[in-house]
């Protein structure tokens, strides 16, 4: 296990294959999601900007940056809890839109704000292309046992 500070550490070590064949299923796949960075305090995913995920007006649409905020978030978790004992679902999230996209991709930087024994909180912060801050995001997981 690496020790992030004294309150949060990975379970076992990951490999960004190991967390991209996550994100690789429904629909975390379908809008080409993948994580690029694994840190010993934080996730790093990104998203291209396509037809996919824009809204009619041709923006990035406010709810698929909600979907990579919460799926960097919960995979997040479900990287710290025991995988034979517990399962982190998502329980309450929260964004604003800060900025518009209409192209290029957006990276999310997942950070934790809280590990307790029954919830963990995120803060997620989602960037465009030139570094820009877009949307920021937290979101709260529930641990349940299996």
């Amino acid at each position: 296990m690496k020790t992030i500070n004294k309150n949060f550490m990975w379970y076992k070590s990951y490999s960004l294959e190991e967390i991209n064949k996550l994100f690789a299923k429904n629909m975390t796949g379908f809008l080409g999601i993948e994580a690029i960075e694994i840190t010993e305090g934080s996730i790093v995913a990104r998203m291209p900007v396509t037809d996919k995920v824009k809204q009619p007006y041709g923006l990035l649409h406010g709810g698929a940056s909600v979907v990579l905020a919460e799926s960097v978030g919960s995979v997040a978790t479900n990287l710290i809890v025991d995988p034979e004992k517990y399962i982190g679902v998502g329980l309450e999230v929260n964004a604003n839109h800060l900025r518009p996209v209409l192209s290029g991709e957006v990276t999310a930087i997942c950070m934790p704000l809280h590990i307790g024994g029954k919830t963990h909180v995120w803060d997620i912060k989602i960037k465009d292309g030139k570094g820009r801050l877009t949307c920021v995001s937290r979101l709260t997981v529930a641990i349940i046992r299996k």
